[in-house]
């Protein structure tokens, strides 16, 4: 069987919408024969009938419901590849709203889509970051309220999908003069005894160590509660408490401070980040050339 033609095909969802091949004809900008024509043409190319005449218009045939199916799946995906072509020439437009936990926007995201957007092809769009605890990330993407989510793969995503993106470790840091500051590596049990700075009620890091302590039968004493990781290690450094941020930031500015930063020895501490959305299919074209972008960002390089 020859290929079948993309014009065609598209005309013969045009009459199959408005069930009357003249109508379809004014639309199209084509006289009725002419697409009487081409679907004869198309009937005798897959060897069975695909419309049937009726007293005012035609109908699809069962055949002719099977391909109208798959043209309209055809069509899509010929316009998505001509949309995706040319955002290589003019470049992708559009505006993309992101919420992220703390931990991803101060970790990586913010540089990772500072990257994406210092592209040529991408300087006709817009990221709008926005910081959220993960219950509230998840319900936004759900509800349509952003495009993309980015937290912790912790968190329950129910129908919306997701790829994953990068990785960190929590550890503990503590001023110079700490008790726990020779400590080469701690258990959680071993920081309970002292007081901690706390990130907000709700987000999945304090409910997760809320539970952590539970289970050991103890609770989680704090001393002040702080909205990021950066606030968090300010108090550390003033010695009013202990943290447990994650290693990537706290490296950052340990020396600047004068900071002891120890591993935790807990198998949650190694954490996995994901972006999710959705719908891939149903993302706007900048919003799937970010998801893919981040995507990329996040893989380890391999060695050479």
């Amino acid at each position: 069987m020859r290929d079948l033609d993309l014009t065609t095909l598209r005309l013969f969802v045009a009459v199959c919408e408005t069930s009357n091949i003249a109508r379809a004809g004014e639309k199209a900008g084509i006289v009725g024969s002419a697409i009487s024509k081409r679907l004869a043409q198309l009937e005798h190319q897959l060897g069975t009938p695909l419309l049937a005449r009726k007293r005012h218009g035609v109908i699809p045939t069962p055949a002719g419901y099977t391909l109208l199916e798959h043209a309209r799946g055809m069509l899509d995906g010929a316009a998505r590849i001509e949309r995706d072509m040319q955002s290589y020439v003019t470049g992708a437009r559009g505006q993309v709203r992101v919420l992220a936990s703390v931990s991803a926007m101060t970790e990586s995201l913010a540089d990772d889509v500072a990257a994406f957007l210092h592209m040529p092809a991408h300087r006709t769009i817009q990221v709008d970051l926005e910081e959220r605890v993960s219950p509230e990330i998840v319900r936004g993407v759900r509800d349509g309220l952003a495009s993309l989510g980015v937290c912790w793969d912790a968190v329950e995503l129910g129908s919306l999908q997701s790829r994953p993106y990068r990785t960190d470790h929590l550890c503990i840091v503590v001023s110079p003069g700490h008790p726990l500051a020779s400590r080469k590596t701690l258990r959680f049990e071993n920081t309970l005894d002292y007081e901690h700075v706390g990130l907000p009620i709700n987000s999945s890091v304090q409910v997760m160590l809320q539970r952590a302590a539970a289970r050991l039968g103890r609770t989680l004493i704090h001393r002040i509660i702080v909205t990021n990781f950066e606030a968090a290690l300010r108090v550390v450094r003033a010695g009013l408490a202990i943290s447990l941020a994650p290693r990537e930031v706290a490296e950052r500015q340990s020396a600047a401070y004068g900071l002891h930063v120890i591993p935790l020895d807990e198998p949650w501490a190694h954490r996995r980040f994901i972006i999710f959305f959705r719908d891939l299919n149903t993302l706007s074209l900048a919003a799937q050339l970010l998801v893919e972008h981040l995507v990329a960002r996040g893989k380890p390089e391999v060695p050479k």
